[in-house]
């Protein structure tokens, strides 16, 4: 997971991190964090992270939410 998540950072310039289930073997849940003043272009960076995971093929993406928070 370290490597994947320091790829996104670097690649995507979003914050990750694991969220929930860490004391379970062989799984993860982690989040992606994007800000920006353009949804259409969030919502883009976000698609990219998901393909990116998807595509090292070194885990299985089991479900995946997107959420959008305006302030």
């Amino acid at each position: 997971m370290k490597s994947i998540t320091e790829k996104l950072r670097n690649r995507f310039n979003v914050s990750v991190a694991e969220v929930a289930d860490n004391d379970i073997w062989q799984r993860a849940v982690i989040g992606i964090s994007a800000v920006g003043n353009d949804k259409s272009f969030i919502n883009s960076v976000i698609d990219k992270t998901m393909n990116m995971i998807d595509g090292t093929h070194l885990v299985e993406i089991v479900d995946h939410e997107v959420e959008f928070m305006n302030f």
